[in-house]
């Protein structure tokens, strides 16, 4: 049995709480995030591992197989453990292997949401997050209608994903925001502002693609990796967790070695030296 353990502190999302380094379940699919993965067996256990290694947050979508992943992690782990959130999103259809089209439609939004309901085994969705915006759409009305479903009872939570800061406004006109998840990482920091703005409010940034670090391995990022002797992925790790307070990065893998390495990062503390170095990487 292995000694790793996610150390990472906690945060709220509302009134559930959980351990801020979570796990992204996208990567258990097959080519491409079409159809199922080439080992469904190993695939939960991924899941089922990463439980075991103290991760309560496991995030998914709809969109995610389509509806292949949603269906992994219900035979993977329903019952669902107490503490575990499983958040998931809509607003996003397929047309095969990595084509990704918007639909904000309330109508569709909301078949989306039943369809996760069930595939799920759930009553009501922890965190349900709005997967992109429309452009066909207007925002606000993509957004009343999730509004609409979480007073009905289906969804506890609501988060949004791939917006601006002008966008987390507006929908925090309508509704209560818990967590924004964006793009972010070490050498891609658009979302600089939308993170900022998500620190102020107290709101959870949830970065995907959060271990990518292009070309730095060879500079500085690699040095501060030999002198913790780690890798520059969990350096990467580390950097983020440490970057902000509400920052809930969810590294995805299929390999359960990946996985034991990404939650031994949370264990990481870089000097301020070492924060200063990397937050200046270009």
């Amino acid at each position: 049995m292995t000694s790793i353990k996610n150390q990472s502190n906690t945060f709220k999302l509302g009134d559930l709480t959980i351990k801020r380094l979570g796990y992204g379940a996208m990567r258990l699919t097959g080519e491409g995030v079409w159809g199922p993965p080439d080992n469904e067996e190993a695939a939960k256990n991924v899941l089922k591992h990463a439980l075991e290694l103290g991760v309560d947050f496991i995030d998914t979508s709809d969109a995610y197989g389509p509806d292949v992943n949603e269906v992994l992690i219900a035979e993977a782990l329903h019952p669902y453990p107490e503490g575990v959130v499983i958040a998931t999103k809509g607003g996003l259809t397929r047309s095969g292997p990595g084509q990704w089209h918007p639909d904000g439609r309330p109508e569709h939004l909301r078949a989306a949401l039943e369809g996760s309901l069930k595939r799920l085994k759930v009553d009501v969705i922890d965190l349900y997050q709005f997967h992109r915006p429309d452009p066909e759409v207007p925002f606000e009305e993509s957004v009343g209608a999730i509004a609409d479903m979480q007073k009905e009872g289906k969804i506890k939570h609501v988060g949004l994903s791939n917006v601006t800061v002008e966008q987390l406004d507006k929908a925090q006109q309508i509704l209560t925001v818990v967590s924004v998840q964006n793009r972010y990482n070490l050498t891609d920091r658009d979302s600089e502002e939308v993170l900022k703005a998500c620190t102020e409010r107290g709101i959870g940034f949830i970065p995907w693609y959060p271990i990518a670090t292009g070309n730095l391995p060879e500079g500085d990022l690699g040095n501060i990796a030999k002198t913790h002797d780690a890798t520059p992925a969990q350096i990467a790790l580390a950097w983020l967790l440490q970057k902000s307070p509400v920052m809930l990065p969810i590294p995805g893998t299929s390999s359960i070695q990946h996985l034991e390495e990404n939650v031994a990062a949370s264990a990481i503390t870089l000097t301020d030296d070492e924060m200063s170095v990397l937050t200046n990487l270009k």
